[in-house]
């Protein structure tokens, strides 16, 4: 395997673990009140594990540790 496949595999797995995080994060959310908050995390994306943190912290550590894997990521691949 060459290195650009390496890192557009890991691309794509870090995408879909930060999409997969993401959405349970939300799904957490919705099942807490107030409910509005997992709309709006679903819409602004940061905002999940901001509101997640307090009784959902492996949910809100797994997206931002998804998230800045894929940060890194992007960067290497443009590279």
């Amino acid at each position: 395997m060459s290195r650009d496949e390496i890192v557009a595999g890991s691309l794509v797995l870090a995408f879909a673990v930060a999409f997969t995080a993401h959405v349970t994060l939300v799904a957490g959310l919705a099942g807490r009140t107030p409910r509005w908050r997992a709309l709006v995390a679903l819409v602004v994306p940061p905002l999940a594990p901001y509101w997640g943190w307090a009784g959902l912290r492996r949910r809100s550590a797994l997206w931002l540790v998804a998230v800045a894997a894929y940060a890194v990521l992007r960067v290497v691949a443009s590279r």
